[in-house]
């Protein structure tokens, strides 16, 4: 079998997602696994010819985005479960029994120290205590029920 591009033969005309045309342009984009026209990528909500604004585009509930309509849009991920103030959607944050934290608010209660991603750490009533300042710690005959231990691991919002 020869390869058309390896003999100087062009490769087909591709057709475009957006106007469903052939594309015989010099450029084409490709983006969520179908090919554009330049002018036919646009953002669902400013019209913004996004190959002209950025390498990247957001798509979510059938639009296409460009960066500034998504976090306009979709941007309040939530509130932080330890300072209450809003996460942008495109920040990392840190996860604990369902509930979401600002990395530098995932801490220790007791010795304030930052927990980062293979720390083991305690949940108890909703707080969160490092491996060494978890209650009950230093009781050799505790009759605490048992404490869940966790690992953290680290979750990236979709941005």
């Amino acid at each position: 079998m020869v390869n058309s591009q390896a003999a100087g033969v062009p490769p087909p005309p591709r057709s475009c997602a957006g106007c469903g045309g052939k594309i015989a342009d010099r450029f084409l984009l490709f983006s969520m696994e179908r090919y554009w026209h330049t002018r036919c990528l646009k953002c669902s909500c400013c019209q913004a010819q996004l190959g002209d604004i950025g390498t990247t585009c957001y798509s979510k509930g059938g639009m296409i985005l460009c960066r500034s309509d998504y976090i306009r849009l979709f941007g309040h991920s939530g509130a932080c479960s330890a300072c209450g103030q809003s996460i942008p959607a495109n920040e990392m944050v840190m996860r604990a029994q369902g509930n979401v934290y600002h990395l530098k608010c995932f801490s220790c209660a007791t010795c304030r120290n930052r927990l980062m991603p293979g720390d083991r750490f305690h949940y108890i009533n909703g707080t969160i205590f490092c491996e060494h300042d978890r209650p009950g710690a230093a009781l050799l005959n505790s009759h605490l029920p048992p404490l869940q231990s966790n690992s953290v691991l680290t979750d990236q919002k979709v941005c």
